[in-house]
């Protein structure tokens, strides 16, 4: 490794961290892989394989024209299983990579997964529709990729400051972070970071919940207000067999950074189990 080439030959930057039982961590938007390490690396030190990849059009993978809509993510995501040989794995996706894991699962039947983690995720449905009242809004979205289009640099380094829970007197993350983070984002292409706003914002899992049929640990801060919980990860909780809810309260959607304790402690709680 470090390179897997899919099956539509896109290069996947993937690293492959320890030894043990699998873990698979997939990324949030518009990040990459390296937005894992801190947990990463204690899975590692805790007895664990961890591997994360950075999506197809972000960090370090190939950049390609097509292939930014989910069954094309979980085919990378399969391909990615197959290619390391990970069996009885847990897949565990941050935000966006929360719907790789669901298609994932409902495409490929959760082959080789024996458990699957949500954490501040889009699943089951983001967007707010006639059915889906508490989602949010189109022209919102729409604000985002037109941010983008306009100053992406700009935008992103705006955008972050709400995934993190920036206020006007205090921040939860130093102001490195927020320029580390900014780095990862602008590794990204610009296709596939506009692609992807419609990729998570739009694609309805609510269909894809049945397919989880192995335990499922979903984790969400109840002031994210770039994912807001309701229709995401209580919806997730209700809608799957074997979820376990664990609400942060009062936590932004960056958990990974803003609780990394807490977070590195609940995976390494229900890896055990």
């Amino acid at each position: 490794m470090p390179i897997i080439k899919t099956k539509d030959s896109t290069d996947l930057y993937v690293k492959d961290w320890g030894s043990g039982r699998p873990v698979v961590l997939l990324h949030g938007w518009p990040l990459s892989a390296d937005s894992w390490d801190d947990h990463a690396y204690a899975l590692a030190n805790a007895g664990y394989r961890v591997i994360a990849y950075d999506r197809r059009g972000f960090g370090r993978s190939g950049q390609p024209w097509t292939g930014y809509d989910y069954d094309t993510l979980s085919d990378d995501l399969a391909d990615v299983l197959e290619e390391t040989g990970a069996t009885d794995a847990t897949i565990v996706g941050f935000s966006m990579g929360g719907g790789e894991v669901a298609r994932y699962m409902s495409r490929h039947g959760g082959r080789g997964v024996i458990k699957a983690g949500l954490i501040s995720s889009v699943v089951p449905f983001l967007l707010k529709t006639d059915d889906n009242p508490n989602g949010v809004p189109e022209a919102k979205i729409e604000e985002i990729k037109a941010g983008i289009r306009e100053d992406r640099a700009t935008y992103l380094a705006t955008f972050l400051q709400g995934f993190y829970g920036v206020g006007w007197i205090t921040s939860p993350v130093s102001q490195e972070v927020l320029d580390w983070s900014l780095a990862m984002s602008l590794q990204a292409g610009l296709k596939p970071t506009l692609a992807c706003v419609d990729a998570f914002a739009k694609t309805d899992f609510r269909g894809d919940l049945p397919a989880f049929t192995v335990p499922t640990l979903v984790i969400h801060g109840t002031s994210d207000t770039t994912v807001p919980i309701g229709p995401t990860g209580r919806a997730a909780a209700a809608g799957i067999a074997q979820a376990e809810l664990i609400e942060y309260d009062g936590a932004p959607h960056g958990l990974l950074v803003t609780e990394r304790e807490r977070v590195t402690a609940d995976l390494l709680a229900f890896l055990a189990r």
